[in-house]
């Protein structure tokens, strides 16, 4: 059987990160299994973990007055699940459920916390890439609002 370890070489996320960098992490995560519909984690709920997607799907939903929970994007493989974990409240933004049965890598949030807070450029190094998976998830949530709600008509004066 893999290791923790083994397991997240070669995942994205940590590509390129030392390996005294990817020791330190490996403390503060262990190997998991969600079936599908198992429900990881909803909106307004303590974050407390995010995970490495090592194989599945994920959908993120958002609870809506008269709709119930919209889907409003899917994270897969070699993606990165979770970041309100990151900023006070440390609360759920949205909720996740795996659409496909998932395998990853979870992580303890308060543990990595406290890594990036004990050794700042490691911190940094982390911010940098959830900064990075933050912003690719904007530009897909605007994208599909273009989809969803069209160009406005040019009107002329």
């Amino acid at each position: 059987m893999p290791s923790t370890r083994d397991l997240l070489v070669g995942q994205p996320f940590v590509d390129g990160l030392s390996p005294e960098w990817l020791d330190r992490l490996t403390a503060y995560a262990h190997p998991v299994y969600r079936n599908r519909g198992c429900r990881l984690f909803a909106a307004g709920r303590p974050a407390m973990r995010f995970w490495l997607l090592r194989s599945g799907r994920v959908a993120l939903d958002l609870p809506t007055p008269g709709r119930g929970d919209v889907v409003i994007d899917t994270v897969g493989a070699g993606e990165v699940l979770g970041w309100s974990w990151l900023f006070p409240p440390h609360r759920w933004q949205f909720g996740a459920v795996a659409v496909e049965p998932v395998r990853a890598v979870e992580f303890d949030a308060s543990g990595v916390r406290y890594l990036m807070a004990d050794d700042t450029a490691l911190g940094y190094e982390l911010n940098r890439r959830f900064m990075a998976v933050m912003l690719d998830r904007l530009q897909a949530t605007r994208t599909r609002l273009l989809d969803l709600y069209g160009y406005p008509e040019h009107r002329a004066s």
